[in-house]
């Protein structure tokens, strides 16, 4: 057994082939074993544990180099190989090892990555500032090629191919980022792949031209001079990194090591921008993961599979996301109108059913929010009812089109928001608490909170035949909770958006959404009334009638209380003259770290047992 925490780059990079073999094989079991126990992102990360190896062969991230990650959630190995073994068994647990790359966390992480399409302009402005202070270190980016779907990568290729620096983007090429990748991109690099008999032909020429005794290497310089124009015979096309300033060396087997470290060391050596195409297999190593990266992609704890991946799934309202797919399905098999949406999420969203029954009318746009929110509008402008279901965390980064392209002009788009709130170990990059101070500050939007799947189903109704504007149904992850159905109505009233318990005290608790069973059971513990909000904005008129009431209130909120509803709720309900107690609970300030939803509902004063304590204190 070689991997322990002194592992590093001189220890690596004096080991054999076979050591570094060996070394391959027990990351691998160390990821699959932790994974299957703690949860986590599988089949990335066993696709890029050998070239992992490679890249701290070939780069010293203690000694001046630098590696940045594109998504955080394939550098597993990357950790294992830099001081983090002995507390990989911490893995996405609280005060554990991140799922993701952060500087906070190890020197060896260059860059944040929990979201997709960064690395580039993140390795171009590490380089530069390094080029600027006259360091000597290089930079490599890893991107998979789903990452570079995203817009953003190709900001970032326009204006690093021009810089002066030493910097490798590694495109690890799996054909996947979640779900398969698809569009014009996927097509350029499988051609490129299919290409590789023009890299065998060239070493073959170049090793029998340099064995010709006397006049070898001549002649070796001869041929160089036409490579461009047997290139390009053999492509049919040009080659878009190079032309964009990059030198291209690959494409590479990922699970090779030795070509690996080969075409590393040479990109290094190059001190110039330079892609290195490798193509990676996600799961390699585990059968299942293999035969099945996509299920594989993300694992629940002990081993459960989180993701929807067969299409002929059994009809069950396992979750939210299924209650969703299969409650847009029904919709769309009867309103020709309704297309879906996804940013390379169809199975995670729930999108695999309407795919299976409404194929033309469903779009995967890769890695792109931003792209998916004005192809919303612009499919919205002609007469389409645009339904785009994409993770809280992962909407932020349509922030300017819903404001520009939909909001001021009132185009109507239904933004389906899964992954509303805490979402557990992946930590503060994908916590879904930004959404609703976000969207309230955008004019002419809807936000809809169901608590149940049967509210899911009617606010989905309503969000798209009943609202202008940007319409938005915000669900968390997982399933229902026990909402005690004796607190409220049985039937949604989609005029009042609300429920109210009834005056029976002078202690009121307001909150939406999933933790409104948890404030049930506190409510009826103490005495307190509740006031349950199934559209937070606007806010129905008639609650502030009811807050006047009460000498005390707390609104609890599952996100950010700086621009929340519960702030924007007791701000107005100050400015119409209220002179009672009252407070906002929910995550005042910073960020929520990786722990399981119900320590970090713990945490902020959200579960049963802290707004008991809050509601008699």
């Amino acid at each position: 057994m070689v991997l322990n925490n002194n592992i590093n780059h001189e220890v690596i990079s004096n080991m054999t082939v076979p050591q570094l073999k060996a070394l391959c094989k027990e990351l691998r079991g160390c990821i699959l074993r932790t994974v299957m126990k703690n949860g986590g992102h599988l089949s990335s990360n066993l696709g890029t544990v050998e070239l992992a190896v490679a890249i701290h062969y070939v780069y010293d991230v203690f000694g001046g180099d630098k590696v940045i990650w594109d998504v955080g959630h394939q550098a597993y190995a990357h950790k294992l190989l830099t001081g983090r073994h002995s507390r990989f068994d911490t893995l996405r647990k609280k005060d554990g090892v991140s799922g993701f790359t952060r500087r906070a966390e190890s020197p060896a992480d260059a860059f944040i990555s929990g979201h997709s399409s960064t690395s580039i302009s993140a390795a171009y402005g590490i380089s530069t500032a390094m080029r600027l202070k006259g360091e000597d270190g290089a930079v490599a980016a890893v991107i998979g090629d789903g990452a570079l779907t995203g817009g953003m990568a190709y900001e970032g290729l326009n204006n690093a191919g021009k810089t002066a620096s030493s910097l490798t983007l590694i495109l690890n090429d799996n054909a996947m980022s979640i779900s398969k990748s698809t569009g014009a991109l996927a097509r350029y690099l499988a051609q490129i792949r299919s290409t590789r008999k023009y890299y065998c032909a060239k070493e073959r020429v170049k090793s029998a031209l340099s064995s010709v005794p006397l006049v070898g290497r001549s002649l070796e310089r001869a041929v160089a001079a036409t490579k461009t124009l047997v290139k390009e015979a053999l492509y049919d096309s040009s080659n878009l990194f190079e032309n964009l300033g990059f030198a291209y060396i690959g494409p590479v087997d990922g699970h090779n090591i030795e070509d690996l470290t080969e075409a590393l060391s040479v990109a290094k050596l190059m001190k110039r921008p330079c892609v290195v195409h490798v193509f990676t297999r996600k799961g390699r190593g585990y059968k299942p993961a293999e035969e099945n990266p996509g299920e594989y992609h993300a694992v629940a704890k002990n081993g459960v599979v989180e993701e929807f991946v067969y299409d002929n799934v059994p009809h069950s309202d396992g979750s939210f996301s299924e209650a969703f797919g299969r409650e847009l399905e029904r919709l769309g098999k009867e309103d020709s109108r309704i297309c879906a949406i996804t940013a390379a999420m169809k199975y995670a969203v729930g999108l695999n059913y309407f795919k299976n029954s409404c194929a033309p009318r469903f779009f995967d746009t890769g890695i792109a929010e931003q792209h998916s929110v004005t192809f919303a509008a612009g499919l919205a402008v002609q007469g389409m009812l645009p339904v785009f279901a994409v993770y809280s965390t992962f909407l932020q980064r349509g922030f300017d089109q819903m404001i520009h392209d939909c909001a001021i002009e009132k185009t109507h788009i239904t933004l389906c928001i899964d992954r509303a709130g805490f979402v557990g170990a992946d930590g503060e990059t994908h916590q879904g608490i930004f959404d609703v101070p976000m969207l309230r500050a955008i004019p002419n939007t809807v936000i809809y909170c169901p608590a149940t799947y049967e509210e899911l189903r009617r606010c989905l109704s309503e969000a798209i035949y009943r609202t202008e504007g940007i319409a938005c149904v915000r669900y968390p992850k997982g399933e229902e909770p026990d909402i005690m159905g004796k607190h409220f109505n049985s039937a949604f009233d989609p005029v009042c958006s609300y429920y109210y318990s009834g005056k029976r005290s002078d202690v009121l608790g307001i909150t939406y959404g999933r933790i409104a069973s948890d404030l049930a059971n506190a409510c009826e513990k103490t005495g307190a009334d509740m006031l349950r909000l199934v559209t937070v904005e606007p806010f129905p008129q008639g609650i502030f009638n009811i807050a006047f009431g009460y000498k005390k209130i707390v609104f609890f909120e599952e996100g950010s209380v700086r621009g929340g509803a519960a702030e924007g709720f007791l701000a107005e309900l100050a400015w119409r003259g209220y002179r009672g107690k009252a407070e906002c609970v929910g995550v005042a300030d910073g960020f929520v770290p990786a722990a399981t939803v119900e320590e970090q509902l713990a945490m902020y004063g959200l579960n049963e047992e802290c707004m008991t304590e809050i509601l008699r204190s």
